[in-house]
């Protein structure tokens, strides 16, 4: 009986044992606005591992006192075996036969049930001491991980995302200073308190493009209220495949730098990997005073059409004149700046200069395939996707959009213009 229940309980620690999880488990890391993906350091890994270690040193040196007992009991066992096998014999020798055969067939009886229970606690010990053996080569190699980790923790800690550690105005000045390849850069405007991270895309030619706005795969919901459009939301990520918007405050820091004056790019891509860009010159985005109006001189050119001078939709011409966008105030849902009786922003669910209200809109909503229809968008009936209505028809939502401004003067270096 004995043997039996500290058998059970070394059972009962080890499944304990076994079943032990990480508390802060896991599968996958979690995204920080601004800076990309970022994953526990090995640092604090390391630091789990040391928390993890002195609570399984205790588990084993309990089943190991566990199983000392059980073989002392075991042989406990064996010597009366032994002792119950020589008093048959004597008493065999010494006695009348009837009485202690019947004797010693019930000790014989008794001598097979504990031979039993010895092999079946020899077979637990064996598998306990297996199980032993394998938590000891865990234990080593979790020792051998942390002193990799501890020599690593000896090395000052770096974020994964990598800042490029040039600075300037805006992208086109830290392409002037040096910078030669795209991604992360910190940049300040002038009269500007505080510097922000944007992502520069720079070309072969030293262009630097400021990247105003980027829609990838439709990871991230543009259904926002006033705030996050004007501090900017979504993910920026030094390998250019995050989708977010850079925020209305910072585009009006940017556009309102004296003298420089800004071309606003705005290239579009389809379900059929068709590409095509617009351009427009002296691009502005006004302070928050003014409800981040957009103002531009005039459309400069490209193969998309001019959709922000509005569109005359089913051959009305009144439309062209309500869905033009240069000089409209900027709406959310939160907050109507629009020309319509109700709230286009609320509609559309979504943040955008509204007339009444749009022929280009590229905070829409994200639709897969490009092409749907007022069932798609439910209770309103309006066209709520990402238009570029001089390209494709209202109902048609575009793959990838991105706005981006540069200084007027460098539009057109090394010759190029094309997206």
């Amino acid at each position: 009986y004995l043997v039996g229940r500290h058998a059970l309980e070394v059972q009962w620690y080890l499944l304990l044992f076994l079943l032990q999880q990480r508390g802060d488990y896991s599968e996958t890391c979690t995204f920080a606005d601004g800076f990309g993906t970022y994953c526990p350091t090995t640092c604090g890994v390391a630091n789990y591992l040391n928390r993890y270690k002195p609570s399984v040193d205790k588990d084993l040196a309990e089943i190991e006192n566990l199983l000392e007992n059980i073989a002392n009991q075991t042989k406990g066992a064996q010597d009366r075996v032994v002792y119950m096998r020589d008093s048959t014999a004597h008493a065999q020798k010494s006695s009348s036969p009837d009485l202690y055969i019947k004797k010693s067939s019930n000790m014989l009886d008794d001598i097979l049930r504990f031979e039993k229970s010895i092999i079946s606690q020899e077979s637990q010990i064996y598998s306990l001491q297996e199980t032993i053996d394998s938590n000891e080569k865990r234990m080593l190699q979790l020792k051998q991980m942390i002193l990799q980790l501890e020599q690593k923790c000896k090395l000052p800690c770096e974020d994964t995302v990598k800042i490029e550690p040039i600075t300037g105005k805006d992208c086109q000045d830290v392409a002037n200073r040096g910078a030669r390849t795209s991604g992360l850069y910190y940049i300040k405007p002038l009269k500007d308190k505080e510097q922000f991270l944007v992502y520069c895309e720079i070309d072969n030619y030293g262009r630097g493009w400021t990247v105003l706005q980027r829609r990838r795969d439709g990871s991230v919901d543009f259904s926002r209220p006033w705030i996050p459009y004007k501090e900017g939301f979504g993910y920026l990520s030094p390998d250019d495949t995050t989708e977010f918007w850079l925020g209305n405050e910072k585009m009006h820091l940017l556009t309102k730098q004296p003298p420089v004056a800004y071309v606003l790019r705005v290239e579009l891509k389809d379900w059929d990997g068709n590409k095509r860009y617009a351009d427009y010159h002296t691009f502005r985005v006004a302070p928050e005073t003014d409800q981040y109006r957009l103002t531009y001189a005039f459309y400069q050119g490209g193969d998309a059409g001019d959709a922000f001078d509005g569109v005359d939709f089913k051959g009305d011409s009144s439309d062209k004149f309500s869905t033009s966008h240069n000089g409209m105030q900027f709406s959310t849902s939160d907050r109507d700046n629009d020309k319509y009786e109700q709230n286009c922003a609320l509609q559309d669910g979504s943040g955008w200069w509204m007339n009444r209200c749009h022929a280009a809109h590229l905070n829409g909503k994200y639709y897969r395939g490009g092409k749907y229809s007022e069932k798609d968008v439910g209770g309103t009936g309006f066209d709520n996707g990402i238009i570029w209505a001089t390209w494709h028809d209202r109902w048609y939502s575009l793959k990838e959009t991105t706005m981006k401004i540069i200084p007027i003067n460098k539009l057109t270096a090394g010759g190029e213009q094309n997206i």
